[in-house]
């Protein structure tokens, strides 16, 4: 079984081996508004659910070419987005919307995507997303030692397909259909879905 040491990599192999091995990772399809009203709207997979009540979710934002991205400046700015979650039907969209893109070029509309005004925040929420969380910023947290930026975010409202929430309340995984990020330029749609119900108490 082999150990490899961080210290032995250089930073890219070492994010690169990560990235592989820490898998699948969801993905937030985050959308802001500039201070200027330009529309942003880009994919992130450090993301994932923190902690609740109340709900809140985290992405970790990454500088390009050393520059703060587009989608951590708007949050500054704003404080709020929308974190829409990325499913089968519109995944090579958000794959287009990843790009190294101009601050005022529109995702939205490179990528052919409908929005629709959004209930408790500005920025505007993807008219065709099986899932969208809007959210307040909550806290901005540089990473010690690295280019990355953690933001939390409180959820402050749901919006979902009638079709996915089953009769308990809670959301068909099936009929979301998410997919998550893989290394390499890897995605993966859900397998095997399983239950296993929690232990009543401490085995003795």
């Amino acid at each position: 079984m082999p150990t490899i040491l961080v210290e032995t990599l250089a930073p890219r192999e070492a994010y690169r081996l990560f990235v592989s091995l820490v898998i699948p990772r969801p993905i937030g399809w985050v959308s802001t508004l500039g201070a200027d009203g330009t529309r942003n709207l880009a994919p992130f997979s450090f993301f994932n659910a923190v902690g609740g009540p109340p709900p809140t979710v985290m992405v970790s934002i990454g500088r390009r070419r050393g520059q703060e991205k587009d989608t951590l400046r708007n949050l500054r700015e704003r404080g709020e987005g929308v974190v829409h979650l990325v499913d089968e039907h519109l995944v090579a969209a958000a794959n287009l919307t990843s790009g190294e893109w101009e601050y005022h070029l529109d995702e939205f509309a490179l990528a052919g995507l409908a929005t629709i005004p959004s209930t408790l925040v500005a920025p505007p929420r993807l008219r065709d997303a099986a899932a969208a969380m809007e959210c307040r910023v909550t806290q901005i947290i540089p990473v010690d030692g690295t280019e990355y930026t953690l933001v939390l975010g409180r959820v402050l409202c749901f919006h979902l397909r009638d079709e996915l929430l089953a009769a308990d309340g809670l959301v068909d995984a099936r009929a979301l259909r998410p997919v998550a990020r893989l290394g390499r330029d890897e995605y993966t749609t859900l397998g095997e879905i399983f239950a296993l119900a929690r232990p009543v108490s401490y085995p003795r």
